[in-house]
C-alpha cells in the first residue's frame, strides 16, 4: 500500500484499552493510532477526516495530561444527527480511537468493557464534538473550523479537469498531489492551531 509520505509523520494518538489487555490483543492494552488508521477506516483522506482526527487528538491530550487516554471509557456526542452532513465521518474517526460505538456496540465481558451507547448524536452543545471521561465525568468540547486552512487556489479547476471522465493520468496525479497538500498543511502545521481546532472547557 503505498500512501502519501507525510501520513507518517502526523503525530500518533495512544491509547490503553483493559478489554485488548484481558483478551490478550495487545501487550499491557496499549494501542497505537495513526492518521493512516483514519485513512483506513474511511477510505479517503481529506480535510473532515483530518479535522476529527485532529479534535479527537487534542480532546485526549486536553483530558489525559499525564496518563494514557483510556480506550472504551470516553463517550463521545456530536452536535449534528447521524444523517447530517460529515457527522457520521467524523464519529467514525472518533469511535476508531476511543472505542465509543452506537447500539451496535460491544456489549461486554463480565458486566464490564460494553462500548454501546458511547456514541450519540444529536446532542445540543456549543461545540461540534464533546468528549466525556466516564471515570470523572470531565468533558471538553471541540469546534472545527475549515476556513482557518483555506484550500489551495488552483484546486477548484484541478478538479474539475480530474473529474472529466477523459482526464489523463497526469491530470488526476495534479489534483491529488494538490489535495493532498492541502490535507498535509492541516494536519502538520496546524495540528494545535486554535484557529483550526478549538477547544472548550
Amino acid at each position: 500500500m503505498q500512501t502519501p509520505a507525510f501520513f507518517d509523520t502526523v503525530p500518533r494518538i495512544v491509547m490503553q484499552d483493559l478489554l485488548a489487555e484481558t483478551l490478550g490483543a495487545a501487550s499491557d492494552g496499549v494501542i497505537e493510532y495513526s492518521y493512516l488508521d483514519a485513512v483506513k477506516l474511511t477510505g479517503h483522506s481529506c480535510p473532515t477526516v483530518a479535522g476529527a482526527y485532529l479534535m479527537t487528538l487534542n480532546a485526549l491530550a486536553h483530558l489525559y495530561p499525564n496518563e494514557l487516554p483510556r480506550r472504551g471509557e470516553l463517550r463521545v456526542e456530536l452536535r449534528q444527527r447521524i444523517d447530517e452532513g460529515v457527522a457520521g465521518v467524523i464519529a467514525s474517526v472518533a469511535g476508531l480511537v476511543t472505542g465509543a460505538a452506537n447500539e451496535g456496540g460491544f456489549k461486554g465481558l463480565g458486566g464490564r468493557f460494553s462500548r454501546r451507547d458511547l456514541l450519540r448524536f444529536g446532542i445540543p452543545m456549543q461545540g461540534e464534538l464533546r468528549f466525556t471521561r466516564l471515570d470523572t465525568g470531565q468533558a471538553v468540547e471541540l469546534a472545527h473550523h475549515p476556513v482557518a486552512v483555506p484550500r489551495p487556489p488552483a484546486l477548484t479547476s484541478q478538479l474539475q479537469a480530474a473529474s472529466d471522465p477523459g482526464a489523463d493520468a497526469a491530470t488526476r496525479q495534479a489534483f491529488a498531489a494538490t489535495w493532498q497538500g492541502w490535507v498535509r498543511t492541516i494536519l502538520l502545521d496546524h495540528t494545535n492551531d486554535p484557529a483550526l481546532i478549538t477547544v472548550m472547557d
